[in-house]
């Protein structure tokens, strides 16, 4: 068969299996919301999702056993095309009653079309005030009577992939909900402003309040300007708790400041009188109240935004009652192997110790809790290590009063008063390299750290206040402090810490290691939903969190992966923080989503160490700020068997080297020859200095150049090529036809990772 013949073969085979919803070029399946954001073990119950491009929704996936969900429903809001078609029905319903003459049966036929009509048209949203939760699934839950308690990933499925994983709580107390927000509660833009105009003239009394029996748990939605009201009865005497979960749900909104719910509580006894309010709890938006009744008689909680804003996605969990909550723990962790006294500060505790059993237990970040009655606290982090350890010995005040301690070694301590100094002496080594770190905020501590290394005379050093640590979860202050050092000479030296606000107590724990560098490395891989056409290529992200100075380069592989799966571009060159690669996945994939787990593998003080990389979804906050926030687990569906593919196969999976200055081949080869004209090849987000210069197709395959300008790009960089190909259809009809072109995305090619040299 000749080049030409099997190139227009191919072409027209590529633009069949491409659908219509492919040419519409759709965002992916994505999900904004859960409501109620959780449920009770033993129990079946409904569950809406507010999401966009959600058509076809077939399947839902929670993470973990014991929950079994499925898809009840879908609804997706009137277009303007549906709107306008509806009207012109209705223009010729009108003009029928007014010009043919009809029986009684039919003029009642039409007129409940037209009723009909005008309710559809009612419901339309020309302007929604949030299109991309616009579109609502139902689901089913059934939870088992032994489902482990705590957040699950929710995630549902449609022909083109999997949304985003969202926050579902199992929990084991009595559930209250309000009935979610439907389609016709919404308004547009438009409407919302005249609303909120008239709503400020009247003088509408509120709804009355939901009446609710202690202990529950409260699910609802807040829209704009509401707030919701729950009113129960409680005796003199019980300790009560209200702890409100809404950043916890959904971490950051995107187009909304400062970037969440921000819940602002309530407590008013049965007077109307004030007795309680707070809109954070320590430095958590979400707000915890606790208050001793003090008599007998009905109670209420008010929830609402703390500016009054408000929508779908504002979904909050409040847990009410007179239950168990750790307000702070000390020590903040333990040595691996071991067993730790902890004490426990708090509400309704059953004691005010514990003992933590690290005794199986590797160094990390392990989940603590106490149980009262049957009830489960609430889960506060305890960080587990292999260093010796000590406790502060006070007075360590000043200088004269530091308290000497032998490295390396961890200190568990609090700050006591405002504006104090914990201060800590060690004996130093000329040009020896000394590291010291707290953890406080990424352990539930308030305290915000600062340090400051001096030798002994008092000259300072060294000096941190904030240090970034991208895998520190939901925190968007990096209050913890981390300093490095090379000492100047042998001698004591001195390591002071405070709070930066001069704030202090019992809740303002650290722990502070004190260590020469110890190199190590995290790893986080984005997204956490992945969607890969069969027999195709699909780029992901992956961030190395690089500790102590640990420069080395790492490799990434598939652990306990499916057949036919496969990482092209799987490394983290040794001065990079982030690479793109690709994950290959087969012909014969499973039908249901896969699991995968990617890990690292790097030489650490010359042993191999290997770190399993965390799935998270790289999210937006307040327009502008991104955060890594760590999802359950990481999940593949593989789409469309046969249809669309770009079968392409890097020739040599060694890094290509790009001669500075110059151009370099790369080979790809495609089964029959699968790589048409009109396939287009494009870089997506190349370094500075590295471009497609010319494509080539031949019968076994395709050859791309790449041209590297060495004014912009110095020998020694490495990292990975992603390649994007694309097809292009004209648009606006024949004679607009050459000067509009839309482009058709087909897939990803295998990542090309390269490595620039110099000339010969």
């Amino acid at each position: 068969m000749n080049q030409r013949r099997w190139r227009a073969i191919l072409t027209v085979a590529i633009f069949l299996a491409m659908t219509p919803a492919a040419w519409a070029q759709p965002g992916p399946p994505h999900i904004g919301y859960v409501f109620p954001a959780g449920g009770r073990q033993s129990e079946t119950f409904q569950v809406t999702l507010g999401g966009q491009f959600l058509d076809g929704v077939n399947k839902a996936f929670i993470s973990g056993a014991g929950v079994q969900v499925k898809v009840v429903d879908y609804v997706k809001p009137m277009t303007q095309k549906q709107f306008n078609d509806l009207r012109d029905r209705l223009d010729e319903l009108r003009k029928d009653l007014k010009e043919i003459a009809t029986t009684k049966e039919k003029t009642a036929a039409i007129n409940k079309e037209i009723d009909e009509i005008r309710g559809k048209m009612a419901k339309f949203v020309r302007r929604p005030a949030s299109p991309a939760i616009m579109e609502l699934v139902t689901v089913e839950a059934t939870v088992a009577s032994d489902a482990e308690l705590g957040y699950r990933s929710l995630r549902l499925e449609t022909p083109a992939g999997l949304t985003n994983p969202l926050v579902f709580c199992v929990g084991q107390l009595p559930e209250t909900s309000k009935k979610p927000v439907k389609p016709d509660d919404r308004v547009d833009m438009g409407q919302l402003a005249a609303r909120l105009r008239n709503e400020q003239q009247s003088a509408t009394p509120p709804p009355p309040p939901v009446d609710v029996t202690l202990p529950t748990v409260i699910n609802g939605q807040i829209m704009q300007g509401e707030y919701d009201r729950y009113r129960f009865k409680a005796r003199k005497g019980e300790r009560l708790v209200v702890a409100v979960s809404a950043r916890e749900l959904i971490p950051y909104l995107p187009d909304a400041v400062p970037g969440w719910f921000q819940a602002a509580l309530t407590l008013k006894d049965s007077k109307g009188k004030e007795v309680g309010f707070t809109d954070h709890f320590l430095f958590h938006p979400d707000p915890v109240l606790y208050y001793k009744i003090p008599a007998d008689g009905e109670y209420m909680i008010e929830i609402r935004d703390s500016i009054y804003r408000g929508r779908e996605d504002f979904v909050y969990r409040i847990t009410v009652g007179q239950l168990p909550f750790i307000t702070s723990i000390f020590p903040l962790g333990g040595k691996a192997g071991t067993q730790t006294e902890v004490k426990a500060e708090g509400w309704n505790l059953p004691s005010s110790t514990l003992t933590m059993d690290a005794a199986n237990k590797g160094p990390g970040v392990l989940p603590l809790s106490i149980h009262s009655e049957g009830q489960t606290s609430n889960i506060v982090p305890f960080a587990v290590d292999t260093l010796p350890e000590c406790s502060t010995q006070k007075p360590n005040h000043s200088q004269a009063e530091a308290q000497a301690v032998t490295l390396p070694t961890i200190v568990n301590g609090h700050v006591d008063r405002p504006g104090e100094w914990d201060v800590f002496r060690f004996e130093g080594r000329k040009d020896q390299k000394i590291v010291a770190e707290v953890y406080a905020r990424r352990l539930d501590s308030p305290l915000d750290s600062v340090l400051k290394l001096t030798d002994a005379s008092g000259k300072q050093l060294a000096y941190n206040d904030d240090h970034e640590d991208k895998g520190s979860g939901l925190n968007t202050h990096h209050a913890d402090s981390l300093l490095m050092a090379t000492l100047p000479a042998n001698g004591n030296y001195f390591i002071y810490l405070g709070d930066v606000q001069q704030k202090a107590g019992a809740a303002y724990g650290y722990r502070l290691r004190i260590s020469e560098p110890r190199p190590d490395f995290a790893l986080r891989v984005a997204p956490s939903s992945v969607n890969a056409r069969a027999g195709q290529s699909v780029p992901l992200t992956v961030y190395a969190l690089r500790r102590d100075g640990f420069s080395q380069e790492i490799s990434l592989t598939l652990k306990d992966a499916p057949k036919g799966f496969k990482l092209s571009g799987g490394r983290v060159p040794a001065d990079k923080d982030q690479v793109q690669f690709t994950l290959s996945v087969p012909n014969d994939a499973p039908d249901a989503p896969v699991d995968l787990n990617i890990e690292g593998r790097a030489q650490v003080d010359g042993v191999t160490a290997t770190r399993l990389a965390v799935p998270a979804e790289d999210m937006m906050q307040a327009f502008a700020y991104r955060h890594l926030v760590p999802s359950k687990d990481m999940m593949v569906a593989v789409l469309g068997r046969g249809r669309g593919r770009i079968p392409a196969k890097l020739l040599d999976d060694a890094p290509v080297k790009l001669t500075a200055g110059k151009t370099t081949p790369v080979r790809f080869s495609t089964p029959n020859g699968q790589m048409a004209d009109q396939i287009h090849l494009e870089l997506k987000n190349p370094p500075d200095g590295v471009a497609i210069e010319k494509v080539s197709t031949a019968k076994d395959g395709v050859t791309i150049l790449v041209r590297t300008d060495a004014e912009k790009i110095a020998p020694g960089k490495k990292g990975n090529l992603i390649v994007e190909a694309f097809m292009e259809r004209p648009t606006g009809g024949k004679a607009k036809a050459a000067a509009n072109r839309q482009q058709v995305p087909l897939g990803t090619l295998p990542a090309i990772p390269f490595e620039v040299v110099k000339q010969p």
